[in-house]
């Protein structure tokens, strides 16, 4: 195999993970469902639902404790599921920082 159809394949393998990536949805939830997060592969949130019970101006900071929560929790599932994405692109291929 030459270096031009090796590059040609990174380039086709990194245009199907950029599309894998825009298609990717992880929902993660705070509170027992009290909120919940929808974020996509390049971890950009796509929707925060929030449980009407738990708006309450009183206790503002559990609310917000609750969103922080759900957001981390969306980046992890997306960090995870990318690179088990990566690992089947790379048949299982270690490369060191991925």
């Amino acid at each position: 195999m030459n270096i031009q159809q090796m590059m040609k394949q990174a380039q086709e393998m990194q245009e199907r993970l950029k599309k894998q990536m825009a298609d990717m949805r992880v929902e993660a939830t705070a509170g027992g469902g009290m909120v919940t997060v929808v974020m996509n592969g390049t971890k950009q949130i796509q929707s925060i639902t929030i449980d009407p019970d738990v708006v309450s101006k009183d206790d503002l900071e559990m609310l917000q404790d609750l969103i922080v929560a759900a957001v981390n929790d969306a980046g992890r599932k997306v960090d995870e599921q990318l690179g088990q994405t990566m690992s089947g692109l790379m048949g299982g291929l270690k490369i060191p920082g991925l």
